[in-house]
């Protein structure tokens, strides 16, 4: 991968869609993952809390986003990845980077991987490292 020091700067900011869908109604995760990519510069989106996969890419369809990440507590993350980025498929943008958090077991993060969904955090993972691989795949993915 393409060292993020070595790639030449984007000319507009990397959009991110964040978002919880389900039923969960626990979103301090999600705001605070949204205000670190905010302070990393990046133009971020939040949907707030129950969304639907389709209300989700829809919403990245429509806002072009880059990122859609989605923050996961429910235990649905095996029905609500693969859903989401059908959905992003089918709407023609297998481009947008599908990524996010939450409780996920090691086995079902491989399962998601083969899914087309990108690298997963767990609880407790610094924000940094979240903003470290957003930008990682932004400079090897996105045009200036």
């Amino acid at each position: 991968m393409m060292a993020v020091a070595d790639a030449p700067p984007l000319s507009r900011p990397i959009r991110v869609l964040v978002a919880k869908p389900g039923l969960d109604g626990h979103d301090r995760g999600a705001k605070v993952v949204a205000a670190a990519l905010r302070d990393a510069g990046m133009e971020v989106i939040y949907t707030g809390l129950h969304q639907t996969p389709e209300m989700i890419a829809s919403a990245a369809v429509q806002e072009d986003v880059d990122v859609v990440g989605l923050s996961i507590l429910s235990g649905a993350h095996l029905t609500l990845f693969p859903r989401v980025r059908a959905l992003l498929d089918d709407a023609g943008r297998p481009d947008i980077l599908l990524t996010g958090g939450g409780i996920i077991p090691e086995e079902d993060v491989e399962a998601l991987h083969q899914r087309g969904v990108g690298r997963l955090f767990g609880p407790g993972t610094p924000t940094a490292d979240l903003i470290a691989y957003i930008r990682e795949w932004a400079a090897t993915h996105l045009r200036s």
